[in-house]
Protein backbone atom coordinates (compact mmCIF):
# COMPACT_ATOMS: atom_id res chain seq x y z
CA UNK A 1 0.00 0.00 0.00
CA UNK A 2 1.50 3.46 -1.07
CA UNK A 3 0.04 6.57 1.12
CA UNK A 4 -2.41 7.75 -1.37
CA UNK A 5 -3.86 4.07 -2.37
CA UNK A 6 -7.64 3.95 -3.87
CA UNK A 7 -9.92 2.71 -1.59
CA UNK A 8 -10.94 -0.71 -2.56
CA UNK A 9 -14.32 -0.51 -0.14
CA UNK A 10 -17.05 1.20 -0.28
CA UNK A 11 -18.15 3.66 2.38
CA UNK A 12 -17.90 6.63 4.41
CA UNK A 13 -14.12 7.47 5.52
CA UNK A 14 -13.25 7.26 9.01
CA UNK A 15 -9.81 8.88 9.65
CA UNK A 16 -7.44 8.07 12.63
CA UNK A 17 -4.68 10.02 14.00
CA UNK A 18 -2.03 8.66 17.11
CA UNK A 19 -1.48 11.49 19.29
CA UNK A 20 0.81 11.19 21.99
CA UNK A 21 -2.40 10.44 24.61
CA UNK A 22 -4.90 9.12 22.57
CA UNK A 23 -6.57 8.41 19.58
CA UNK A 24 -8.84 10.88 16.93
CA UNK A 25 -10.97 9.17 14.58
CA UNK A 26 -13.25 11.81 12.53
CA UNK A 27 -15.60 11.47 9.78
CA UNK A 28 -17.05 13.80 7.31
CA UNK A 29 -20.28 13.97 4.70
CA UNK A 30 -19.74 15.10 1.53
CA UNK A 31 -22.60 16.32 -0.55
CA UNK A 32 -22.70 18.59 -3.42
CA UNK A 33 -23.76 22.18 -3.25
CA UNK A 34 -23.28 22.25 0.51
CA UNK A 35 -21.22 22.71 3.53
CA UNK A 36 -19.09 19.33 4.38
CA UNK A 37 -21.02 17.73 7.14
CA UNK A 38 -18.82 16.55 10.45
CA UNK A 39 -20.54 13.40 11.39
CA UNK A 40 -18.52 11.89 14.08
CA UNK A 41 -15.41 13.14 16.04
CA UNK A 42 -14.15 11.03 18.71
CA UNK A 43 -10.98 10.85 21.31
CA UNK A 44 -10.24 8.01 23.23
CA UNK A 45 -7.58 8.53 26.13
CA UNK A 46 -4.90 5.87 26.20
CA UNK A 47 -1.20 5.34 26.97
CA UNK A 48 -0.05 3.44 24.05
CA UNK A 49 -2.46 4.94 21.31
CA UNK A 50 -0.46 2.80 18.67
CA UNK A 51 -1.41 -0.65 19.78
CA UNK A 52 -4.07 -3.27 18.39
CA UNK A 53 -5.94 -3.04 22.05
CA UNK A 54 -6.24 0.80 21.58
CA UNK A 55 -7.59 0.30 17.92
CA UNK A 56 -10.12 -2.10 18.93
CA UNK A 57 -11.32 -0.16 21.54
CA UNK A 58 -11.87 2.94 19.57
CA UNK A 59 -13.84 0.66 16.61
CA UNK A 60 -15.79 -0.84 19.45
CA UNK A 61 -16.60 2.66 20.84
CA UNK A 62 -17.00 4.53 17.24
CA UNK A 63 -18.43 1.02 15.06
CA UNK A 64 -15.49 1.27 13.13
CA UNK A 65 -16.32 -2.19 10.96
CA UNK A 66 -18.76 -0.01 8.66
CA UNK A 67 -16.27 2.86 7.48
CA UNK A 68 -12.96 2.35 5.50
CA UNK A 69 -10.29 3.64 7.34
CA UNK A 70 -7.44 6.20 6.55
CA UNK A 71 -4.42 6.26 8.99
CA UNK A 72 -2.60 9.61 9.53
CA UNK A 73 1.28 9.32 9.67
CA UNK A 74 2.93 11.29 12.52
CA UNK A 75 5.81 13.98 11.47
CA UNK A 76 8.42 12.30 12.49
CA UNK A 77 7.19 8.71 10.39
CA UNK A 78 7.97 10.25 7.00
CA UNK A 79 9.78 13.17 4.80
CA UNK A 80 8.26 14.74 2.19
CA UNK A 81 10.94 16.26 -0.09
CA UNK A 82 10.84 18.59 -3.17
CA UNK A 83 12.17 17.25 -6.13
CA UNK A 84 12.47 18.01 -9.93
CA UNK A 85 10.08 15.99 -11.76
CA UNK A 86 11.62 13.12 -14.17
CA UNK A 87 11.54 13.59 -17.40
CA UNK A 88 9.90 9.85 -18.08
CA UNK A 89 6.47 8.41 -18.49
CA UNK A 90 4.56 8.49 -15.51
CA UNK A 91 4.35 4.39 -15.02
CA UNK A 92 8.30 4.74 -14.32
CA UNK A 93 7.81 8.09 -12.40
CA UNK A 94 8.17 6.31 -8.80
CA UNK A 95 11.05 4.13 -9.53
CA UNK A 96 12.81 7.08 -11.17
CA UNK A 97 11.83 9.36 -7.81
CA UNK A 98 12.75 6.77 -5.96
CA UNK A 99 16.74 6.64 -7.47
CA UNK A 100 16.74 10.45 -6.78
CA UNK A 101 15.97 10.37 -2.97
CA UNK A 102 18.54 7.47 -2.64
CA UNK A 103 20.99 10.41 -1.30
CA UNK A 104 18.62 12.94 0.28
CA UNK A 105 16.77 10.20 2.65
CA UNK A 106 18.10 9.57 6.30
CA UNK A 107 17.63 6.31 5.57
CA UNK A 108 17.97 3.02 3.08
CA UNK A 109 15.81 4.09 -0.10
CA UNK A 110 15.15 0.46 -0.46
CA UNK A 111 13.89 0.01 2.64
CA UNK A 112 11.49 3.08 1.72
CA UNK A 113 7.91 2.63 0.95
CA UNK A 114 7.74 5.89 -1.42
CA UNK A 115 4.81 8.14 -3.72
CA UNK A 116 5.09 11.28 -5.18
CA UNK A 117 2.38 14.51 -5.90
CA UNK A 118 2.76 16.44 -8.45
CA UNK A 119 3.37 20.39 -8.23
CA UNK A 120 1.05 22.24 -11.42
CA UNK A 121 3.94 24.82 -12.96
CA UNK A 122 3.08 28.14 -14.21
CA UNK A 123 1.87 27.13 -17.94
CA UNK A 124 2.65 30.71 -18.78
CA UNK A 125 6.45 30.69 -18.34
CA UNK A 126 7.47 27.98 -20.94
CA UNK A 127 10.41 25.65 -20.28
CA UNK A 128 10.18 25.88 -16.44
CA UNK A 129 10.91 22.22 -15.17
CA UNK A 130 8.14 20.52 -13.58
CA UNK A 131 8.59 20.17 -9.80
CA UNK A 132 6.94 17.46 -7.54
CA UNK A 133 6.61 16.25 -3.92
CA UNK A 134 8.43 12.91 -3.10
CA UNK A 135 7.08 11.12 0.16
CA UNK A 136 9.00 8.32 2.08
CA UNK A 137 8.95 6.62 5.10
CA UNK A 138 10.34 3.16 6.02
CA UNK A 139 8.84 -0.10 5.07
CA UNK A 140 8.84 -0.86 8.92
CA UNK A 141 6.28 2.00 9.21
CA UNK A 142 3.97 1.29 6.61
CA UNK A 143 3.99 -2.36 7.62
CA UNK A 144 3.02 -1.44 11.28
CA UNK A 145 0.70 0.79 10.43
CA UNK A 146 -1.11 -1.86 8.18
CA UNK A 147 -0.64 -4.42 10.85
CA UNK A 148 -2.32 -2.65 13.76
CA UNK A 149 -5.50 -2.12 11.30
CA UNK A 150 -5.41 -6.12 10.46
CA UNK A 151 -5.09 -6.80 14.36
CA UNK A 152 -7.90 -4.54 15.05
CA UNK A 153 -10.01 -6.15 11.84
CA UNK A 154 -10.51 -2.82 9.97
CA UNK A 155 -10.16 -2.24 6.57
CA UNK A 156 -7.16 0.55 6.14
CA UNK A 157 -7.79 1.95 2.94
CA UNK A 158 -5.19 5.12 2.88
CA UNK A 159 -2.41 5.86 4.49
CA UNK A 160 -2.15 9.59 4.54
CA UNK A 161 0.41 12.14 5.79
CA UNK A 162 -0.80 15.17 7.73
CA UNK A 163 0.53 18.03 4.97
CA UNK A 164 -1.97 16.55 2.55
CA UNK A 165 -5.10 16.52 5.92
CA UNK A 166 -4.28 20.44 6.09
CA UNK A 167 -4.24 20.75 2.36
CA UNK A 168 -7.76 19.71 2.19
CA UNK A 169 -9.18 22.30 4.93
CA UNK A 170 -7.19 25.11 3.13
CA UNK A 171 -8.72 24.11 -0.20
CA UNK A 172 -12.23 25.05 1.22
CA UNK A 173 -11.13 28.52 2.77
CA UNK A 174 -8.83 29.68 -1.44
CA UNK A 175 -10.19 32.49 -2.42
CA UNK A 176 -10.64 32.18 -6.22
CA UNK A 177 -7.18 32.81 -7.85
CA UNK A 178 -5.62 33.57 -5.16
CA UNK A 179 -3.10 30.85 -2.98
CA UNK A 180 -3.53 30.44 0.90
CA UNK A 181 -1.33 29.94 3.68
CA UNK A 182 -2.48 27.65 6.25
CA UNK A 183 -0.64 27.36 9.71
CA UNK A 184 -1.51 24.69 12.41
CA UNK A 185 0.45 23.33 15.64
CA UNK A 186 -0.05 20.15 18.12
CA UNK A 187 1.79 18.27 20.28
CA UNK A 188 4.36 17.54 17.25
CA UNK A 189 4.76 21.11 15.89
CA UNK A 190 3.91 23.86 13.91
CA UNK A 191 2.89 23.11 10.32
CA UNK A 192 2.70 25.92 7.58
CA UNK A 193 1.15 25.15 4.40
CA UNK A 194 0.70 27.27 1.47
CA UNK A 195 -2.35 26.25 -1.63
CA UNK A 196 -3.45 27.44 -4.59
CA UNK A 197 -6.67 25.68 -6.89
CA UNK A 198 -6.70 22.84 -4.28
CA UNK A 199 -3.17 21.82 -4.67
CA UNK A 200 -0.23 21.88 -2.11
CA UNK A 201 2.68 23.93 -3.33
CA UNK A 202 4.66 24.32 -0.04
CA UNK A 203 4.85 22.60 3.48
CA UNK A 204 7.10 23.70 6.09
CA UNK A 205 7.41 22.38 9.81
CA UNK A 206 7.99 25.17 12.83
CA UNK A 207 9.63 23.39 15.98
CA UNK A 208 7.01 24.78 17.91
CA UNK A 209 4.35 22.55 19.58
CA UNK A 210 1.13 23.96 20.65
CA UNK A 211 1.80 23.01 24.74
CA UNK A 212 4.45 25.78 24.03
CA UNK A 213 1.82 27.72 22.61
CA UNK A 214 -0.62 27.64 25.76
CA UNK A 215 2.36 28.41 28.41
CA UNK A 216 1.53 31.00 31.02
CA UNK A 217 5.15 32.33 30.93
CA UNK A 218 5.18 35.22 29.06
CA UNK A 219 8.92 35.27 27.75
CA UNK A 220 8.58 31.54 27.09
CA UNK A 221 5.90 32.18 24.69
CA UNK A 222 6.97 35.26 23.31
CA UNK A 223 10.71 33.51 22.42
CA UNK A 224 8.01 31.18 20.44
CA UNK A 225 6.45 33.98 19.07
CA UNK A 226 9.33 34.83 17.64
CA UNK A 227 10.57 31.82 16.47
CA UNK A 228 6.89 31.35 14.17
CA UNK A 229 7.53 34.97 12.66
CA UNK A 230 10.35 34.49 11.44
CA UNK A 231 9.87 31.10 10.22
CA UNK A 232 6.89 32.63 8.66
CA UNK A 233 8.84 35.41 7.58
CA UNK A 234 11.37 33.27 5.41
CA UNK A 235 9.05 30.58 4.03
CA UNK A 236 6.78 33.11 2.65
CA UNK A 237 9.45 35.39 0.80
CA UNK A 238 11.06 32.41 -0.74
CA UNK A 239 7.23 30.97 -1.92
CA UNK A 240 7.08 34.35 -3.66
CA UNK A 241 10.39 33.87 -5.30
CA UNK A 242 9.77 30.83 -6.39
CA UNK A 243 6.18 30.87 -7.35
CA UNK A 244 5.60 34.39 -8.77
CA UNK A 245 2.72 33.51 -10.83
CA UNK A 246 0.99 32.65 -7.13
CA UNK A 247 -0.47 35.96 -4.76
CA UNK A 248 -1.25 34.36 -1.35
CA UNK A 249 -4.28 36.64 -0.14
CA UNK A 250 -3.55 35.96 3.80
CA UNK A 251 -2.25 33.30 6.30
CA UNK A 252 -4.75 31.24 8.70
CA UNK A 253 -4.59 30.10 11.78
CA UNK A 254 -5.69 26.98 12.61
CA UNK A 255 -7.42 26.43 16.23
CA UNK A 256 -4.62 26.62 18.94
CA UNK A 257 -6.99 26.63 22.33
CA UNK A 258 -4.56 29.21 23.05
CA UNK A 259 -4.87 33.39 22.60
CA UNK A 260 -2.43 35.90 21.67
CA UNK A 261 -0.65 34.56 18.96
CA UNK A 262 -3.00 35.98 16.48
CA UNK A 263 -2.10 39.50 17.06
CA UNK A 264 1.24 38.66 17.65
CA UNK A 265 1.57 37.75 13.96
CA UNK A 266 -1.15 40.51 12.71
CA UNK A 267 1.43 42.81 13.87
CA UNK A 268 4.54 41.23 12.54
CA UNK A 269 3.60 40.48 9.36
CA UNK A 270 2.86 42.03 6.04
CA UNK A 271 0.14 39.24 5.23
CA UNK A 272 -3.27 39.76 6.31
CA UNK A 273 -3.62 36.81 9.28
CA UNK A 274 -6.76 35.67 10.63
CA UNK A 275 -7.94 32.67 12.88
CA UNK A 276 -10.14 29.64 11.83
CA UNK A 277 -13.30 28.74 13.20
CA UNK A 278 -14.55 25.90 12.11
CA UNK A 279 -17.73 26.61 11.85
CA UNK A 280 -17.10 28.77 8.95
CA UNK A 281 -16.18 25.68 6.72
CA UNK A 282 -17.75 22.52 8.26
CA UNK A 283 -21.28 21.70 9.58
CA UNK A 284 -20.09 20.93 13.17
CA UNK A 285 -24.31 20.51 14.17
CA UNK A 286 -23.61 16.60 14.77
CA UNK A 287 -20.81 17.56 17.22
CA UNK A 288 -21.34 20.25 18.71
CA UNK A 289 -18.76 19.84 21.32
CA UNK A 290 -16.54 21.07 18.24
CA UNK A 291 -17.53 24.68 18.50
CA UNK A 292 -14.83 24.83 21.46
CA UNK A 293 -11.06 25.83 19.74
CA UNK A 294 -9.35 23.36 22.15
CA UNK A 295 -11.77 20.53 20.47
CA UNK A 296 -11.17 22.19 17.22
CA UNK A 297 -7.23 21.62 17.57
CA UNK A 298 -7.32 18.19 18.66
CA UNK A 299 -9.65 17.14 15.33
CA UNK A 300 -8.17 19.69 13.29
CA UNK A 301 -5.82 16.84 11.03
CA UNK A 302 -8.71 14.02 11.75
CA UNK A 303 -11.09 16.16 10.04
CA UNK A 304 -8.70 17.15 7.46
CA UNK A 305 -7.57 13.11 6.52
CA UNK A 306 -11.48 12.31 7.04
CA UNK A 307 -12.17 15.20 4.12
CA UNK A 308 -9.56 13.53 2.02
CA UNK A 309 -11.45 12.79 -1.68
CA UNK A 310 -10.51 9.95 -3.83
CA UNK A 311 -7.07 10.04 -5.63
CA UNK A 312 -4.14 8.81 -7.17
CA UNK A 313 -0.60 10.74 -6.24
CA UNK A 314 0.68 10.33 -9.56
Amino acid sequence: MGFFSKPKTTGRLLAVAFDGDGLCAASVRRAPEAMPQVMLASFLPFAQPRSVEALKKLAKDVNAGQYRCAALLASGEYQLLSVEAPAVPADEMKVAVRWRLKDMLDFPVDQATVDVLNIPVDKAVAGRANAMFAIAARNSVIETRQNLFVGAKLALSVIDIPDMAQRNISALLEPAGRGLAMLSFSAEGGLLTVTYNGELYLSRRIDVTVVQLRDSDHDRKHVCYDKITLELQRSLDHFERQYSFISVSKLVLAPTGASGLDEYLSSNLYTKVETLDLASVLDLSAVPELAAAPAQQRFFLALGAALRQDEVAA
